[in-house]
């Protein structure tokens, strides 16, 4: 039987004051009347009540919600997350027999003290883990990381079941008539479907990613055992080939088309941009909207990808060029993310390209001018931003370019092949393309704007 709570404990755990819960209780939101003891379920009431408030919902609406059975249908539509105990860090570090201060470094690693340093017994579970781990020779600079990286991913994993949930479940729902207790139960009907299928479908790709990783790893064991790569000077720092590839006018598509139409286009970049990554054994580090941060073990393989997302790119139909920026070098690993000045460099490379570019470095053109069916084209120095030194690019290219003449829609930059042209306008004796009338509206409205 869960063990209950007293109104001290119920304050400890929600950061909230005694006499706010105890009006809560008056109101019906929590707790049973004139109790003076709640349930673990009341800690979630409790929060969800929080919650409201700070999005603008008055009192008045969250007692009618409470009064309709639907705040109590909210909260158990939470899943659960542990019983009622509730033990302070000091509690927690004595149980397990951790310093006070590293358990509270581990604590705000992991990010979950959503209760302030109140654990229960899944974080005592938890940070019982964290122990064996440290004990296992795992150092705890590591184990923080790991600790970050975990809830990071984790925490955007969730947030996308849910809203993908709520988008394609719950509106959908909601557009088909259903309001009030009807749409909340047919909601939990289908979640109850749903849910038991993600926590077994995290462990199915972890599974997957660990054996990749673990490859890469073995490999790049040898080739420090073969001299083929040097050994990192501190703890994290390894050599990479570092990739910036992005839309080259993104901005100006959505701006033109709208958001709808820019997700559009960015779907099929994303998709292309995986594929190719798959398929040069390379990473996705990062995406921000439509950049991507692209991580690869040599930069053979790193100039191969660029180049193919360039060349399929520029076979999609109504498209924007992509550009690419490829550096190699050390760089530092930190929290699933790598960091340091040759990933500025790479990320300045990507920012100069222009359409169709792939620009790299002398380091990536020397350790990659064996590559077949590759030429590499001296640009000369630069001063790229935010550096002091100049830099010495090579544009990466066929050596047989497969290409065909394509007109620029100058609103919104998309590529258009003659048969993609919707509209063409004749001004000051030169002829413009247009992918759409929108775009040829825009333009005639303010031809200023698009010289």
């Amino acid at each position: 039987m869960a063990r209950e709570l007293s109104i001290e404990e119920l304050s400890r755990r929600t950061d909230e004051p005694m006499e706010r819960l105890r009006h809560w209780q008056s109101l019906g939101l929590i707790g049973a009347e004139d109790s003076e003891r709640f349930r673990a379920e009341d800690v979630e009431r409790a929060r969800l009540v929080q919650s409201f408030l700070r999005r603008g919902i008055g009192l008045e609406t969250i007692v009618r919600a409470a009064e309709s059975g639907m705040l109590g249908r909210y909260v158990g539509y939470i899943p659960p997350t542990g019983s009622g105990s509730g033990y302070s860090l000091a509690e927690v570090a004595e149980m397990i027999g951790l310093d006070i201060d590293l358990t509270r470094r581990l604590w705000e690693a992991a990010e979950v003290g959503e209760r302030g340093e109140v654990c229960d017994e899944e974080d005592v579970n938890m940070l019982r883990y964290c122990r064996v781990t440290l004990e296992a020779g795992f150092p705890e600079e590591a184990l923080t990381q790991v600790l970050r990286v975990y809830s990071d991913a984790l925490g955007r994993v969730a947030d996308s079941e849910s809203r993908l949930f709520h988008f394609y479940v719950h509106q959908r729902l909601k557009a088909a008539g259903l309001s009030g207790l009807e749409l909340v139960d047919s909601i939990q009907a289908a979640g109850e479907r749903i849910n038991p299928l993600m926590e077994p479908a995290i462990l199915y790709f972890h599974r997957k990613a660990m054996t990749m990783a673990a490859r890469e790893d073995m490999v790049r064991d040898l080739e420090e055992e073969a001299g083929l790569l040097e050994e990192g000077e501190v703890p994290g720092q390894l050599q990479a080939a570092i990739v910036f590839v992005d839309l080259s006018s993104f901005t100006s598509l959505a701006e033109a088309m709208g958001d709808v139409k820019a997700a559009e286009v960015l779907a099929r970049f994303s998709n292309l941009v995986r594929d190719a990554v798959s398929r040069w054994e390379g990473r996705v580090v990062k995406q921000i909207g439509d950049a991507f941060m692209l991580v690869f073990p040599d930069p053979r393989s790193a100039v191969a990808c660029a180049l193919e997302v360039e060349g399929r790119a520029s076979k999609e139909a109504q498209f924007p060029a992509a550009r690419s920026g490829v550096h190699w070098g050390p760089v530092l690993f930190r929290e699933g993310d790598y960091v340091g000045s040759n990933v500025n460099i790479a990320s300045r490379l990507a920012t100069e390209a222009k359409r169709h570019q792939v620009l790299v470095t002398s380091a990536v053109r020397n350790a990659a001018k064996e590559l077949a069916d590759v030429e590499f084209v001296r640009l000369g120095k630069r001063r790229l931003k935010g550096l002091a030194s100049e830099v010495v690019l090579f544009e990466a290219r066929p050596s047989s370019p497969e290409g065909e003449e394509k007109a620029i829609d100058p609103v919104c930059g998309m590529e258009l092949r003659p048969a993609e042209v919707a509209a063409r306008l004749s001004l000051e004796g030169q002829e413009r393309a247009f992918c759409s009338d929108e775009c040829l509206r825009q333009f005639v409205a303010s031809p200023e704007k698009y010289s």
